[in-house]
């Protein structure tokens, strides 16, 4: 059965789903870093992403947390939402690291005050730049009551996770966002969406500060398979299989 195929991103591809305002959100092994300056493949990244987005999102649904996820499909495939993508990513940081260390000058691993929440206007072209509430509700991308449940949905999932992390021996350094407008009939709700994965949070271990995330990929650390299946082991969801079923991708029908 061939899908038609709706959009394909760096990480992930969406095909048209089996059921009307729903699609299949495939996972690849590509990585990019640095605007997709630097691209590579991380063996399993794919399957392993699938499972902690997986855990993540219903763990957040059930506090409360809306998301485009509904379920699960095999190991590479998630049935989501169709929802309409507002063009911004929220940055929650707690610990300086990354572009908040080199544009402030603070040392990464500096805890910050506060959690501070950044956003940034998706586009590739652009290098993502960061923009500010003015910028957001002045070319209509999103307006003041958007950004304001965007925000309380992310210092939410902030908390929420960063607990949940701790539990796991892991510091939640800071991670993005996306969110989409759902459409039932003429309602219109903020929900979560793209993933929740090493791929979109910094995660350090609490003794060793070890980077368990996509940071080991941008810098050349190495071990970045091995950082990933770490998350999954922590949180109890790396495939029974094994690696053996990490290799990939042959397209499951």
């Amino acid at each position: 059965m061939r899908r038609r195929q709706i959009y394909e991103g760096k990480a992930k591809v969406l095909f048209e789903g089996p059921e009307p305002g729903t699609l299949v959100q495939y996972f690849k092994d590509d990585a990019t870093a640095f605007n997709a300056q630097k691209k590579g493949v991380i063996t399993g990244k794919g399957v392993l992403n699938n499972r902690i987005s997986e855990y993540l999102m219903t763990r957040l649904e059930s506090i409360g947390v809306p998301t485009h996820f509904v379920r699960r499909l095999n190991m590479r495939e998630q049935l989501i939402r169709e929802v309409e993508i507002i063009p911004l990513e929220v940055v929650v940081r707690n610990i300086a690291a990354g572009s908040l260390s080199k544009r402030l000058g603070i040392e990464e691993g500096a805890p910050l005050p506060r959690s501070i929440v950044e956003y940034y206007y998706k586009n590739d072209e652009l290098g993502d730049p960061m923009v500010s509430e003015e910028h957001i509700t002045s070319f209509g991308w999103a307006n003041t009551q958007d950004i304001d449940e965007m925000l309380q949905y992310a210092l939410r999932v902030n908390d929420f996770l960063t607990g949940l992390f701790l539990g796991v021996g892991l510091k939640l350094v800071d991670f993005k966002l996306e969110f989409g407008r759902l459409w039932d009939d003429e309602e219109m709700r903020i929900v979560l969406a793209d993933e929740i994965s090493p791929d979109s949070c910094r995660l350090w271990d609490v003794t060793t500060n070890e980077k368990l995330d996509k940071d080991r990929f941008r810098r050349d650390l190495g071990g970045v398979e091995e950082a990933y299946q770490e998350v999954a082991r922590r949180l109890g969801v790396l495939p029974e299989a094994g690696p053996v079923d990490l290799q990939g991708p042959r397209l499951i029908q």
